[in-house]
């Protein structure tokens, strides 16, 4: 149980004021999560508190990479007034 407690390092921070992570520290931790949870050693106590420390990141990493794309936007868009298009991923072949 204390691993599953140390684990939620990162949002324990970020709720007790601390610095908060940015988007790479984010990204790794949520990959931390995922072999955590994948590892199948956690209880079920263990794997829930795991599981909600990797949603509340991913949350927070939409809203960082929500507001870098609003910042590109306005960049953008302030430097001659260029199309903005959404990116598409290729596809697979």
């Amino acid at each position: 149980m204390a691993d599953a407690i140390i684990s939620a390092g990162v949002v324990a921070a970020v709720s007790a004021g601390g610095p908060e992570p940015g988007f790479d520290q984010i990204l790794t931790r949520l990959r931390e999560v995922v072999t955590r949870l994948e590892s199948g050693e956690l209880s079920l106590e263990q794997s829930l508190l795991v599981y909600e420390e990797g949603v509340q990141l991913a949350r927070r990493g939409q809203q960082l990479l929500a507001s870098a794309e609003k910042r590109v936007e306005i960049l953008v868009s302030a430097s001659g007034g260029v199309e903005v298009v959404p990116f598409e991923e290729p596809g697979p072949g």
